[in-house]
């Protein structure tokens, strides 16, 4: 591949930082160990929750599809991953077909009916935390509807059979590991709120332990009105009434009518190439698939494979990258339904090489980059899971209560943790959310409108067949985590275990720095980096991958998952 060239501006400092990196042996980062994929011949599901996994594997032994797997995977993370997993949530789906069509399913939650613009705003026209705490911050649940409608048009078994183990592990409980119970100990201030959830998430009024048998007796419920009822237990029938309730016992906006309005929207995928691959991914009210195949177009004109894994100007090129695709995100991209995102000029490769040409060999200060002007001839607290059959289907789901147990808030009787995604519209334009991401017109709060996520299932095919499935929870982190993923398999080739572990980093254009892991970077990295201009900064984990890959020449399923989380990949 030809190296690229700078444009004469950035001639002197190319050369002035060539001294820095070129003179001397090349700084870089070590690979991951050689650490090994789960195998399986058959079918392998990699999610964040162990139990979950099997749960899936289970449902493809009877016969069933990945989106039989998915929505059972889905049900079962309600119960034993209450953190991210929900019914009180929303998401999204990507899904192949074993006669390769491809599609998407979008159940985002919707702002309700009586939401207004500037609802979070206080007397001085400030954000206030009523869209993350409170009642107020719930938008109407989509996940019962998404997974439901996945099942009723794309699945091979009957509604009732996939939610089976999400029943039975609700009714007679699971044992909670180390993890699990750690994570729900950190929540016991959120949890002592709500006498709902505390009833439910403490025991006693304290943290339950590993090793504690975990029952949910209204969740479980909850499950099988859903079951025997379908979604309409959940948006017009009992469970929609105990919703109501609890949203006016405690000034929520959500009404019978916002249930009822609900619907999940099927979609065209976001697809791309890069190197020889599809890409295929989800389109807005998520900006994952247009920021996934932008940053991979601006990249695709650049020697990664030839720079190295992780060495200071690989860090620089897929920083500056990143810097350019968030500006965007913040400006064009929102619900289709309400602002009119230009797909096609954000997705094009002639668009991307005008990014391209701006990148030099030194750091991009943030305030000298603005979204860009694409042709307008035509968008943390999360869990994902990945899935592959043995007829070849597959489906790449990523779903959320946004913060880690929603608002904390359990409706009373139902059993179910309610979302806080409202956090996710811009209350002001200009002003941060939760994760940081700068946001504006097209992705103010509307009734009635999905807000923007990040969330970034994705498919990766080679020759039309299923080559990849991947995702991750982590709100602004989702879109790198996965970018990095695919680029550490298709340009560094590193098996799916070492590209899901490798040491990861981000730049979201604002606040002006990247983000590095705490383990992986070594000081002579950060280094180079600084000399390079930018600013660098240790923080915690990024994403919680979950991912299968395919041996195009074996068919062999390779499954990995996350280091970071507590998840597990099951095959057979």
């Amino acid at each position: 591949m030809k190296r690229r060239s700078f444009s004469p501006v950035h001639l002197l400092a190319a050369v002035a930082t060539a001294s820095l990196l070129w003179a001397a042996p090349p700084v870089r980062a070590a690979q991951p160990d050689h650490a090994e994929p789960v195998a399986a011949r058959h079918g392998m599901v990699a999610s964040s929750s162990p139990i979950a996994s099997q749960v899936g594997v289970d449902i493809m032994r009877k016969g069933g599809n990945a989106v039989d797997a998915a929505v059972a995977v889905g049900f079962a993370e309600a119960v034993t991953h209450p953190f991210a997993g929900n019914l009180g949530g929303g998401g999204f789906m990507v899904i192949h077909l074993a006669d390769g069509r491809d599609t998407t399913i979008d159940y985002r939650e919707v702002a309700p009916g009586k939401a207004t613009r500037d609802m979070y705003l206080d007397a001085h026209g400030n954000p206030t935390d009523q869209s993350r705490v409170g009642p107020l911050a719930v938008g109407v649940p989509g996940s019962v509807a998404g997974l439901a409608y996945a099942e009723r048009k794309y699945g091979k078994l009957k509604l009732a059979d996939v939610i089976a183990p999400a029943i039975a592990l609700a009714e007679h409980g699971f044992i909670l590991n180390e993890a699990e119970a750690a994570s729900m100990a950190r929540a016991k201030v959120l949890f002592e709120k709500w006498p709902a959830t505390a009833k439910i998430f403490l025991k006693d009024g304290q943290p339950y332990r590993a090793g504690d048998r975990f029952v949910q007796t209204d969740l479980a419920r909850s499950l099988r009105l859903i079951a025997e009822q379908g979604p309409d237990a959940f948006y017009h029938g009992h469970i929609a009434d105990q919703i109501v309730a609890e949203e006016q016992a405690h000034g929520g906006l959500i009404t019978k009518a916002d249930l009822a309005a609900y619907k999940p929207v099927e979609r065209k995928p976001i697809t791309g190439t890069y190197r020889g691959y599809g890409i295929v991914s989800m389109p807005p009210s998520s900006s994952g698939g247009i920021a996934i195949v932008e940053l991979l177009n601006i990249l695709e004109g650049f020697p990664i494979a030839k720079d190295g894994f992780n060495t200071p100007e690989t860090i620089h090129l897929m920083a500056e990258a990143e810097k350019r695709v968030y500006a965007d995100r913040s400006k064009w991209l929102g619900d289709t339904a309400f602002f009119h995102v230009p797909e096609a000029g954000l997705e094009s490769k002639k668009y991307a090489a005008t990014l391209r040409a701006q990148i030099g060999p030194r750091a991009t200060p943030a305030t000298a980059i603005q979204p860009g002007q694409p042709a307008l001839h035509e968008s943390k607290q999360t869990t994902h899971y990945s899935v592959v059959a043995p007829d070849g289907s597959a489906v790449s789901t990523t779903t959320t209560l946004n913060g880690g147990y929603g608002n904390g808030e359990v409706v009373a009787g139902a059993g179910f943790l309610l979302n806080n995604e409202m956090d996710d519209f811009s209350a002001k334009p200009g002003a941060p959310n939760m994760f940081g991401l700068i946001g504006g017109t097209a992705n103010a709060i509307e009734p009635g409108k999905r807000m923007l996520s990040s969330m970034s299932p994705t498919i990766v095919t080679k020759n039309g067949k299923v080559f990849l499935v991947v995702g991750s929870p982590g709100g602004s982190y989702i879109i790198t985590a996965v970018l990095q993923v695919i680029m550490n398999v298709v340009d560094h080739g590193m098996n799916i275990q070492q590209a899901v572990d490798a040491p990861r980093f981000h730049d979201q254009w604002l606040p002006d720095y990247i983000r590095i892991e705490r383990q992986g970077f070594p000081p002579d990295v950060v280094a180079a980096l600084e000399k390079m201009g930018h600013q660098v900064k240790a923080e915690a984990n990024m994403g919680d991958v979950e991912a299968v890959m395919i041996d195009p020449r074996t068919g062999m399923l390779y499954g990995a998952s996350d280091p970071r989380g507590g998840g597990k990949a099951v095959g057979y």
